[in-house]
Formats: structure tokens, C-alpha cells, sequence
């Protein structure tokens, strides 16, 4: 069975080992995220065009393109998000493994975004606490003993390096932290269901530089135990952390693939423009 516990990620924690509530359980091989001829409209403007590209396991997967292009579009559309937005009509198919999640059920929905969670831009904490905010989660999926959620807070808190900023004040808003501080926190509460992807909506876009690299840092080591995908507008990130890239313009995928071939030798003249700044 495939450890979910980060402890060889945070070797620096010497307290009890952290082990997941039972009900959070990652298969034993971490499944690809693959989206077959995926078309979406909004109002019948079309957004999406004919996409499909399969989303490796255990990597960081960039979106990149020009803004307007489809990039959050396509990431809210692989945990349905996109389903909250007026007028949108969608055909094709998203699968995580050989699993259609195009047309699941409103249960199946929480499910799926358990295993999908997503970063936004700016950070969202809930009006509520700290120690609540992450909690919050693991209470809709049915974990109820304070115990376990106290460990479970304590755990993810430390994983993304917050447990000794706040963890004399676990009781205060989370409305107080930074923005920095609160985008962690978010993260933190992704975390707490053990998802098996993060989606990330440029997570790094309003925080300042060092705030930036934290969040950044963590996004490299937690790849060991989920796969990521991040949409980002800066070039310099990419080129910094993703393992693969999705180049998106005017709503088509225009080249996929390893981000050291993509950067370095881009097989499309679109994707030389706008690597070179010509298109932007």
C-alpha cells in the first residue's frame, strides 16, 4: 500500500508519526488525469476547442499561454468547476484513470473534489479558525473524533512549514494571517483530505517574492505524494519547476510535453512566439 504520510518529505518532524483517517485512501498506482476531445462554451462562445492531453502522475504539469487563452478554464474543469459558470455547455470526456468524470453524480461531486483540491489565486480562508479551516473538510467526509483531527491539523500545518507561526493561536481567525500565511493554510486544507491531484490557479500570483518561493518550494517536494498542475502567467516559474507543459492559445492545446523539450525545443511556431515574447 503506497504511504501517504510526508515524513521522509519533513524529516525535521521527530512527533509521532501522522497516519490518515482510514476514509482517505490513494490507490496503490497514482492514476494520470487525461482529457479526450474536451470542448467547452459559454454562451456559445466557444473557450475550450478539441482538447486532449494526458496529465502525468507525480509531476508538476504547467499550463501556460497568453491571458485569456483557456488556462483556468480547462484546470476548474478538471474538479467541475467549471460547471458553477452561467451558460456553460461542455462535450468530450475527463477521466482520472479509466473513470468518467464528466457526467458523476452530486455525490460523486464531493468525492471528486476531494481527490481533485485546488489552490485558487488569491487566498480564500473560510470565516472561521485556524485549527477550523482545516478541519472543515476532513468533518464533511466523515471524520468526527476531535483527536484525530487534532492530529490531522498538527500534521498539515507542519507540512506546509505554518505549525510554528500559528500554533499558539489556533483558535484565531484565519483572516488574520498574511496573505502568504493564508495561502499555506489553503493549501493546508487541500491536504487534509489527501487529495491525489492539486490544482493550482496562479497560487504564487499575489503573494510577494518570498511568500512566492515558499509555496513553490513546497509544490517540488509534495510531487513525491500528488501530482500537481498549476496554471502560471510567469514564464520564469515554469521554466524554475514544471516537469511538463501545456502551452494553450485561443483555446486549443498547441504543444504538450517533457518542460525541458517544450523550453528548449519548442516543435511548434506558436509556442516559439510566445516563448520569445513575440506573442503575449
Amino acid at each position: 500500500m503506497r504511504k501517504l504520510i510526508l515524513r521522509k518529505i519533513f524529516a525535521n518532524d521527530s512527533n509521532e508519526p501522522f497516519v490518515p483517517d482510514a476514509k482517505f485512501k490513494h490507490p496503490d498506482v497514482a492514476p494520470e488525469l487525461t482529457v479526450d476531445h474536451f470542448n467547452l462554451s459559454i454562451e456559445g462562445s466557444p473557450i475550450l476547442k478539441d482538447v486532449s492531453v494526458t496529465i502525468p502522475a507525480n509531476k508538476i504539469t504547467c499550463i501556460v499561454g497568453p491571458s485569456g487563452c483557456g488556462k483556468s478554464t480547462l484546470l476548474k474543469s478538471l474538479n467541475r468547476l467549471s460547471d458553477t459558470i452561467e451558460g456553460v455547455r461542455t462535450s468530450g470526456d475527463i477521466r482520472i484513470g479509466d473513470k468518467s468524470i464528466v457526467n458523476c453524480s452530486a455525490s460523486d461531486l464531493v468525492e471528486l473534489r476531494r481527490r481533485i483540491g485546488l489552490v485558487p489565486q488569491r487566498p480564500t480562508p473560510l470565516p472561521m479558525s485556524i485549527f477550523g479551516n482545516i478541519a472543515y473538510g476532513c468533518k464533511i467526509h466523515g471524520v468526527s473524533s476531535r483527536r484525530e483531527l487534532r492530529k490531522i491539523v498538527r500534521h498539515y500545518l507542519k507540512v506546509v512549514g505554518l505549525w510554528d507561526e500559528v500554533k499558539d493561536r489556533l483558535t484565531s481567525p484565519a483572516t488574520k494571517l498574511s496573505i502568504g500565511q493564508q495561502q499555506r493554510l489553503c493549501l493546508a486544507r487541500s491536504l487534509a483530505v489527501e487529495p491525489e491531484f492539486i490544482l493550482a490557479d496562479e497560487a504564487t500570483s499575489a503573494l510577494d517574492p518570498v511568500s512566492s518561493k515558499i509555496v513553490e518550494d513546497l509544490f517540488v517536494k509534495l510531487k513525491e505524494q500528488y501530482s500537481i498542475v498549476m496554471v502560471t502567467h510567469t514564464l520564469r516559474q515554469a521554466l524554475r519547476i514544471a516537469d511538463y507543459v501545456i502551452f494553450i492559445y485561443m483555446g486549443e492545446v498547441i504543444e504538450v510535453g517533457d518542460a525541458q523539450q517544450v523550453f528548449k525545443n519548442p516543435k511548434h511556431e506558436l509556442t516559439q512566439k510566445y516563448l520569445s515574447g513575440t506573442i503575449s
